[in-house]
């Protein structure tokens, strides 16, 4: 979660630049099963985002992004999905966005597991300059439309949004919020009483932070402790007492078991960071891919996906285990 200066990218969530921006290098990841899953390669008519006309791929399928718990789930389920529909899969896991942009603009990553607000404005940046206005939003709709455009003018494309989303979140002591009755971040800042917000340094600049807190909610923030995005730290601040609020991410799967509860964020502040597939061109005019991807967005919800990162974070349990239970037990598999 680094967070960068400037216009687009000092907007940007802080979940979403901690993450992928960690270093350089493209790290080959064995594939998940323990070598290269194979199937037999079929296709049919195009996607309508795709680009022109319809063709069938003709080799393995790379499924891209980086390498953190819950893009190693969406990897897993993608490409569970697609061997499953007859492609052949490989997995590739690179340290941050940058490179695995690149590589999907190239042809050599085929599909990668993306945020639809952060990627927007990642590519808002790339097509319209560092200044660009802002293009996204807390409207899915209105996001994914956005990201549409510019995906294609970068050759790209993109499937249906699911309904998990991975935001900014904060979270106080679910003790706390039984006695005050505090569910929501309107109920926190109507108290009226200041909060110490365990978070990154960052925060204090960042608008979909502290700025945006004061400013949406009229809560009142006395410091914010440097101690991280949903870190152990920060959330033991809260635990503890040090501090009242933590910055975590809305998808954190560790919450209930630590006793804090995640506010609901009732106004709306958080841009709209869907889960969603970006593909590059090519594999995107055959229609197969969308066939096999589009059934997991209108069931993945936020809730299970905190959930599935607790089973791999918490549980200790692998993350391509983990995304052939689920798929099971949504009858995708």
């Amino acid at each position: 979660m680094s967070v960068r200066s400037g216009s687009i990218a000092a907007v940007l969530p802080v979940r979403a630049h901690r993450r992928v921006a960690i270093g350089f290098a493209v790290l080959l990841m064995t594939v998940l099963t323990g070598c290269t899953q194979l199937a037999s390669l079929s296709g049919s008519a195009g996607e309508g985002d795709a680009g022109s006309g319809s063709r069938a791929v003709t080799g393995p399928l790379t499924v891209g992004g980086a390498d953190f718990t819950e893009m190693r789930i969406m990897q897993a389920m993608y490409g569970q999905l697609l061997v499953e529909a007859g492609f052949q899969v490989k997995y590739q896991q690179s340290e941050n966005r940058e490179t695995y942009a690149r590589e999907l603009k190239a042809g050599t990553v085929d599909v990668v597991p993306e945020y639809a607000a952060t990627f927007a404005e990642f590519l808002n940046r790339e097509v319209n300059g560092p200044r660009a206005t802002l293009v996204a939003s807390s409207d899915t709709a209105a996001t994914v439309a956005a990201l549409r455009r510019l995906a294609k003018k970068r050759g790209l494309a993109v499937l249906s949004p699911a309904k998990a989303a991975n935001q900014n979140g904060f979270a106080v002591t679910s003790g706390f919020a039984k006695q005050e009755k505090v569910t929501d971040l309107s109920q926190l800042a109507a108290r009226g009483t200041p909060v110490v917000l365990a978070a990154t340094a960052e925060c204090a600049n960042r608008p979909f932070c502290q700025p945006g807190l004061q400013r949406v909610y009229g809560l009142k923030i006395s410091a914010v402790l440097p101690l991280g995005f949903g870190s152990t730290e920060a959330k033991q601040a809260v635990i503890d007492g040090a501090a009242g609020l933590a910055l975590v991410g809305t998808t954190d799967g560790t919450l209930a078991g630590l006793g804090l509860r995640l506010l609901t964020d009732d106004k709306k502040l958080q841009l709209a960071d869907n889960l969603i597939p970006v593909l590059n061109k090519k594999s995107a005019a055959d229609p197969k891919l969308a066939a096999a991807l589009d059934p997991l967005a209108a069931v993945l919800t936020t809730a299970d996906l905190a959930r599935l990162n607790e089973q791999v974070d918490g549980e200790r349990r692998a993350p391509e285990a983990v995304a052939t239970d689920y798929l099971k037990a949504k009858k995708l598999l």
